[in-house]
């Protein structure tokens, strides 16, 4: 990020930097988030995430579909490379800071002439932290024009501090004070990627093209900003994308290698001799 781009970020708390990706990179990873759907939508793994709210208050009553996945390194090797991506954690580290912790990823597509919108709203009461750290970096794979229900910021909302939201079909603030359509655009194209505050009051329109916009968003903290209840949590969230964990507890993460594994030695017992299972056992993604 320069210095003009990181100097926009300060002031509006959101910046859009251009070709972040490469188009033949961001094709790729498209079929593979599409492919993903398909299989989900096969096992009956998937659902409509629309918001009520939205239908209510963005949509007026139309129907309209999205199709997301939580967790979406654990489905695809492309994504556990990509969130670790230094062009992506890079402009993450200039505005949180060396170290650079996830939250958690969800994959996004809108579906062409009914994907759904988001209604207005800021991300910290879904997962509010203590220094508040958190931002968004939303990774587009195809182009999202106006007509596709580009996301929409309000400049310089993260400076009001947080807002009361109304909680009736997802948290939102009202309908009447913060329309969608009275937000900035933020029209992208395939390899963009918009990072924002999670103060940053944000939403979108409906997808009206005739063709699908797909993205992945990417939640990123501090690993020193500590949430202030657990909430929102997830089978890859504490992973280290940049830097180090300051407060790692090497005492438990010892324990956690079992006592056939030194922290400065090598295996004892046998290959993988008392080794803890895997994470993630009752976190399946959704």
């Amino acid at each position: 990020m320069t210095q003009e781009e990181l100097d926009f970020y300060n002031h509006n708390g959101y910046v859009l930097l251009s070709g972040v990706l490469t188009a033949q990179e961001c094709a790729g990873y498209r079929e593979e988030l599409h492919s993903l759907a398909r299989r989900l939508e096969e096992r009956n793994r998937t659902h409509d995430a629309t918001w009520g709210s939205a239908t209510e208050g963005v949509a007026k009553g139309a129907p309209t579909q999205l199709k997301h996945c939580h967790d979406v390194q654990f489905h695809l090797a492309s994504m556990s490379r990509l969130i670790v991506d230094p062009r992506i954690t890079e402009p993450a580290s200039q505005i949180i800071g060396p170290n650079v912790q996830l939250h958690h990823t969800k994959m996004f597509i809108k579906p062409p002439e009914n994907g759904s919108p988001f209604p207005m709203h800021q991300d910290r009461p879904y997962f509010p932290h203590e220094k508040d750290s958190m931002i968004a970096a939303i990774v587009h794979f195809d182009d999202a024009p106006l007509e596709k229900g580009c996301v929409r910021v309000v400049p310089g909302s993260f400076k009001l501090g947080a807002l009361e939201h109304q909680g009736d079909g997802g948290w939102h603030l009202p309908f009447s004070e913060f329309p969608v359509e009275g937000a900035t655009p933020c029209p992208a194209k395939a390899g963009d990627v918009l990072f924002f505050s999670y103060m940053t009051i944000h939403g979108s329109g409906i997808n009206q093209s005739d063709e699908a916009r797909t993205t992945l968003l990417i939640q990123l903290r501090d690993p020193t900003d500590p949430p202030e209840v657990r909430t929102h949590e997830s089978r890859g969230q504490g992973q280290i994308l940049r830097g180090i964990d300051p407060l790692a507890p090497m005492a438990e993460l010892k324990e956690e290698c079992g006592a056939g594994v030194t922290m400065g030695g090598g295996m004892g017992g046998g290959m993988m001799g008392g080794m803890a299972p895997p994470m993630g056992g009752g976190m399946g993604a959704m």
